[in-house]
């Protein structure tokens, strides 16, 4: 068990009451003031555990009013580890803890602090009632506060840890599974040649054996979580894509007496999970979880498909600061709103679909009455992997469950790569429902592209897994602009302009047209680079303005120089 490093003669210890002795020198007892004090102690031993002190936190209530808290000290799974609400002196502390408790208060690890005491309880029952005026006790009842561990959430971490350690084995092991059927299982063989066939058809003519074989583990992995983690019993019946994938696991299952039974090698795995979520209502929690298996799954098994398609999670505040960007930016140049009809907007990266569920909520906040048209009508999004795709599609549908009160797929959601969009005639992509929605998807008028592109200019080994693949219209339209606009370019950086992200940018300014906002979160490399000059010429007269945000993301340019276009990794751009 974790612990907190804490004592009497500690930093943290020392200004709390240095605080508190500046409040009463100044005759100030109110709540608001004095509370100050032990936030910021808790904050200080909050980064112990890389925990954040979140002030007035919400949680909710059965059939009633959410409530808010003081504040919540929240992990980086946005899980609630522990709780504070604070009073000050004149308070009775003990009545007003049965006041919060009558009203709903969480019981399972909360402190209720005045300056001069504190009272903590712990899976229902008072632990601790100290006099907090001695050094020795405010140490004590901290460090019993930050060290508890509620059952179900010490579950859920051995679960994540057991899934981060060992899903290169739960992988390996459905690749023998899959591979001693491909030998043996006649109906397996020939769904699997179909499979293959289909797939090469749809995502990448280059696709190894090895890339699908990863796509039914992806499949299996995460369909049996999505029916019981997250009550989705219909996941595979309802989804366009896994409908034809569950085809390929039929025919592989053929020979065992159930699917249960073919998987029952891991059950223990599945079992930790499934007992942990079980405890969790949470469903945002459930969703950081599965963004965690998204990113280990391929990061632990699955590599090289990681580096091909620069897989990573983009951070929630950067996802929340560009989608107010965009709307700030349509209200003050276009004189619109993510709300207004006619607005299109599209992710063409989607991954687990951080980006739509954040506009979805800005929508709502904005007018909660927009979402079902803008749901229904004008959000659209692409995927070309399978479990991200997967992770995407029950992500915003449960999104629109929690805002509107009612379920009903989302139809705007293609698996397809994006860059093969330019390729003209495209050939059946998967079955004829995703077709359907890739053709409509290329009818609209995009207004706002949004997202996360991928990236991997320099992969070394041709022989890799998926290896970037050649769009040849894209690749031409790059050639006519970004290379033959600038000098420099030589044969060994003119690859660097074939990076997905740089595709990205070329890609998403054709499809905007005359009007409409760009907005990426990206490398920066096109800023300074000599190879990107020809690039940036094409940006300046295709964009009427660029906003360029530094995240400080190039350790090697924060230290060469400071100016303030050196490491900008986000553009938010305006075509007119």
């Amino acid at each position: 068990m974790p612990s907190l490093s804490l004592k009497p003669t500690h930093k943290p210890i020392k200004a709390y009451y240095a605080a508190l002795q500046d409040y009463e020198q100044l005759g100030v007892k109110h709540e608001m003031a004095v509370k100050t004090a032990f936030q910021n102690l808790l904050v200080s031993c909050g980064r112990q555990f890389s925990w954040t002190l979140v002030p007035e936190w919400p949680f909710k209530r059965p059939k009633q009013q959410p409530l808010r808290i003081d504040g919540a000290l929240v992990d980086s799974y946005n899980l609630a580890r522990a709780y504070w609400e604070a009073k000050d002196s004149r308070d009775d502390l003990r009545k007003e803890v049965q006041k919060k408790f009558k009203t709903g208060y969480p019981k399972d690890n909360i402190i209720f602090q005045q300056p001069d005491r504190a009272i903590l309880y712990q899976d229902g029952r008072l632990v601790m009632d100290e006099d907090i005026t001695d050094p020795q006790r405010l140490v004590d009842i901290v460090r019993q506060f930050f060290e508890y561990r509620p059952p179900a959430i010490d579950q859920w971490e051995r679960a994540v840890e057991e899934f981060g350690e060992r899903v290169q084995d739960h992988g390996n092991a459905l690749l023998k599974l899959i591979q001693a059927q491909a030998k043996t299982n006649k109906r397996f063989i020939d769904a699997f040649k179909e499979f293959l066939t289909l797939c090469r058809q749809s995502i990448n003519p280059n696709l190894s054996q090895q890339a699908v074989e990863e796509m039914l583990i992806q499949h299996l992995l995460t369909e049996r979580i999505f029916r019981s983690v997250f009550n989705n019993p219909d996941f595979a019946q309802r989804n366009i894509i896994a409908v034809e994938i569950e085809k390929v696991i039929n025919a592989l299952t053929s020979k065992s007496f159930s699917r249960a039974h073919f998987l029952s090698s891991l059950d223990r795995f599945y079992g930790a999970i499934e007992e942990t979520a079980a405890t969790i209502d949470d469903f945002s929690q459930k969703q950081d979880f599965l963004n965690t298996i998204y990113e280990r799954f391929f990061q632990g098994f699955s590599i090289k498909v990681a580096d091909t398609h620069g897989i990573v999670y983009t951070p929630q505040p950067i996802v929340n600061f560009m989608v107010k960007s965009v709307e700030d930016i349509l209200q003050r140049e276009f004189g619109k709103s993510l709300v207004d009809k006619g607005v299109h907007i599209l992710d063409p990266f989607v991954g687990t679909g951080n980006f739509i569920i954040r506009i979805m909520r800005e929508i709502a906040e904005i007018q909660k009455s927009a979402l079902p048209h803008k749901y229904q009508h004008e959000l659209h999004c692409n995927e070309v992997m399978l479990l991200p795709y997967y992770i995407a599609s029950m992500n915003i549908e449960h999104e629109y469950f929690e805002q509107t009160g009612r379920y009903e797929s989302f139809d705007s959601i293609c698996m397809v790569d994006t860059f093969e969009l330019t390729e003209g005639q495209q050939l059946s992509l998967f079955n004829a429902a995703n077709t359907q929605r890739v053709e409509q998807q290329k009818q609209k008028s995009i207004f706002v592209i949004i997202g996360n592109p991928p990236y991997n200019a320099n992969q070394q080994n041709e022989m890799d897994l998926n290896k970037n693949r050649k769009h040849d219209a894209l690749d031409d339209r790059i050639k006519k602009t970004y290379i033959s606009d600038c000098a420099s370019v030589g044969r060994t950086t003119r690859k660097l302009l074939f990076d997905p992200y740089i595709k990205a940018f070329r890609w998403a300014t054709d499809r905007i047209g005359k009007e409409g906002i760009v907005c990426f979160v990206s490398n920066n490399s096109f800023l300074d680079q000599d190879t990107f000059g020809g690039m940036r010429k094409n940006l300046e007269r295709d964009f009427s303005k660029i906003y360029c945000l530094d995240l400080g993301g190039n350790v090697r340019g924060c230290l060469r120089s400071r100016k303030a276009l050196k490491n900008a990794t986000l553009s938010v751009s305006k075509y007119t």
